[in-house]
């Protein structure tokens, strides 16, 4: 007999506790790293619409979806920081909010069409 099944439950449930201990612990980020905040918050989400996504697909894993999320935050600041050494900070800033964008967006319209048959 299967389990019981959660759906895309645990990962916006996840999604929306980090956000309220964001809210509420109000953290402060060290001036060193602010530029590669919006970055990683990117490829974290990224990582959480492909969880959801497997998850409606059938395919989640939690190893994969922890180790998704882990290199996609790490990858993306290094190409940033690596940008940054280069010269071209802003310009490799962009080209991953670009990228991780179409992902975000792709995987968002796959969930909209598993939630709504459309």
């Amino acid at each position: 007999m299967r389990g019981l099944r959660t759906g895309p439950l645990i990962p916006i449930l996840g999604l929306l506790v980090g956000i309220s201990a964001g809210i509420l612990l109000d953290p402060s980020v060290p001036t060193e790293l602010q530029p590669y905040l919006p970055i990683a918050v990117v490829a974290a989400l990224d990582a959480v619409f492909g969880g959801i996504r497997a998850r409606l697909d059938n395919i989640f894993d939690a190893k994969v979806f922890v180790v998704s999320f882990i290199s996609n935050v790490v990858i993306a600041a290094l190409i940033v920081f690596l940008g940054d050494q280069l010269g071209v900070g802003a310009q490799l800033s962009t080209a991953v909010i670009v990228v991780l964008g179409i992902r975000i967006f792709g995987n968002a319209a796959a969930i909209r069409r598993h939630v709504f048959r459309a």
